[in-house]
C-alpha cells in the first residue's frame, strides 16, 4: 500500500475518532491487542472537538499515523502504528506524543 492509500484509510480511521464511534474505531485494531493496546496511553474516549493530522509515513514494513485531538479540556497526541493482519491494515500499537509539539517524537 503506498503512503496515499494509507493516508486515505487513516483518515477514515481518524473520522471515526473524532465522531465518538469507538465501535468503528476498534475495529481498525488488531484484535488480539485489545485492550493492552490502550495500557499506559491517553485516547479519546468520546467524540473530539477538532483534530489536525501531523504526519502519516511508512516505517519499514509498517504505517504510522499521527493526531492531536482537541479533547475540549485537552489536547491528545496519539500516534498509531498500522500492521498487516489477515488481509488488511489494522492498527497494532498507541503511543502518546506531546501534543504541542511535532510529531515523529
Amino acid at each position: 500500500m503506498s503512503v496515499e492509500d494509507f493516508r486515505a484509510l487513516y483518515e477514515q480511521h481518524v473520522g471515526r475518532v473524532v465522531a465518538g464511534n469507538m465501535k468503528g474505531a476498534l475495529a481498525d485494531m488488531v484484535k488480539e491487542n485489545i485492550p493492552q493496546v490502550f495500557d499506559g496511553v491517553d485516547t479519546p474516549r468520546e467524540a473530539a472537538q477538532g483534530f489536525e493530522i501531523k504526519d502519516v509515513r511508512a516505517e519499514g514494513n509498517r504505517m504510522v499515523g499521527e493526531t492531536v485531538y482537541d479533547m475540549g479540556d485537552r489536547s491528545i497526541g496519539l500516534r498509531s502504528i498500522w500492521e498487516w493482519h489477515d488481509g488488511r491494515w489494522l492498527a497494532a500499537a498507541l503511543e502518546n506524543f506531546p501534543a504541542g509539539s511535532e510529531a515523529h517524537a
